[in-house]
């Protein structure tokens, strides 16, 4: 490469200390200038562990500049989620002045040349709004957790191919995907700058969903580059307010994008799913949490905050329904153990299934 533009590395740390010091060894092996690279940390405020500041400035902030990229410690008041504190990072880069921004999640750490082939997919094709980089699990490096996450057309996400054998599976060196992980994510600042950077009112869960949608909705390709791998320990947990997040946000995705025909379209297997999750919830002792869903939903603020967003995306956007849920899938197919079970396998996917080649494929025609 001839040309390295300035690349912020967007660190959101939450009780990052199990974590940091594979990120560190990574970064300082780089192949990547340095003098092109800026880490930045936003240590987000955890609940039981507190800031990781003074950890960060014993540990990480004296090699700044030296091993390590030059380095930024923005510690935050309070915990913004996902979403809101990675956008401190962002409105640091952009005042700066640099030219991309690049997601890195706090339980990961980059191959040594990661950002080449991410930057050279970007500048040859302005088109790609999001790219995701291949990312693998650790220590498991043979095995893959997420080659592009994939879109339930009832607004489910879930990671691609997950566990599968990164060997066993051939790809070109750039393709498109359902919709971008955001744990190994780059943008660039001028995307950033005319359509906005993540969404901070989902606070966790599903905003990487949003955002492709949004770019997507304005005629940008969303891109895996396979030759840039990042490695991910990550942990499939069914944390009862992890699901809080994901089924709030599922349903604000929903409301925001599809035009009203399409969402009349596909209540009717929307309620059966709402059904079966009743069931779920019964099962696992969480009805509590499902409640709280539907009380946020029933409060007129919600609806009014939503609305406006969906008047907003609805102003902007280029490509049809059918466009968007061509990118969808027809049945939930993770990978973990914890989602085999027989009632999604023998009722769920295969009703889901017959609905969407019905309905999405056959009537969505806007």
């Amino acid at each position: 490469m001839n040309f390295y533009p300035k690349i912020a590395i967007i660190y959101l740390s939450f009780h990052c200390e199990p974590y940091i010091d594979d990120v560190v060894s990574s970064l300082k092996k780089i192949t990547y200038p340095k003098d092109k690279l800026e880490f930045v940390i936003v240590d987000n405020l955890h609940p039981e562990h507190g800031h990781s500041v003074r950890y960060l400035e014993e540990n990480v902030m004296p090699l700044s500049g030296n091993q390590l990229p030059h380095t930024t410690l923005l510690s935050q008041k309070e915990n913004f989620g996902f979403a809101g504190g990675n956008n401190a990072g962002v409105d640091w880069a952009i005042e700066h002045g640099f030219d991309y921004v690049f997601f890195h999640n706090s339980d990961g750490f980059l191959a040594v040349n990661a950002f080449e082939p991410l930057v050279e997919a970007m500048e040859n094709d302005k088109n790609i709004g999001l790219a995701q980089s291949l990312i693998l699990l650790h220590p498991e490096a043979d095995l893959l957790n997420s080659d592009g996450n994939m879109f339930h057309y009832l607004g489910f996400g879930y990671c691609h191919n997950y566990r599968m054998k990164y060997k066993d599976i051939i790809y070109p060196k750039i393709k498109e995907i359902s919709y971008a992980s955001g744990a190994a994510l780059m943008v660039s600042v001028g995307v950033i700058k005319k359509f906005g950077s993540w969404d901070s009112d989902f606070f966790l869960y599903h905003e990487d969903l949003e955002w492709t949608f949004r770019l997507r909705s304005v005629g940008y390709k969303i891109a895996l580059v396979n030759d840039s791998v990042f490695y991910h320990k990550y942990q499939f947990s069914r944390s009862i307010t992890k699901f809080y997040w994901m089924e709030r946000n599922r349903y604000g995705v929903m409301l925001m994008f599809f035009r009203w025909p399409t969402l009349l379209l596909l209540l009717p297997m929307a309620l059966v799913l709402e059904v079966g999750l009743w069931v779920f919830a019964i099962k696992g002792g969480w009805t509590d949490k499902r409640k709280k869903i539907y009380q946020y939903w029933f409060k007129s603020s919600s609806w009014k905050l939503w609305l406006g967003k969906r008047k907003h995306i609805q102003k902007i956007r280029k490509v049809s329904d059918r466009y968007l849920l061509g990118f969808s899938v027809p049945g939930i197919d993770f990978q973990d153990a914890s989602m085999n079970n027989s009632v999604l396998k023998y009722i769920g996917n295969p009703l889901m299934k017959i609905y969407y080649w019905i309905v999405v494929k056959g009537l969505i025609w806007w």
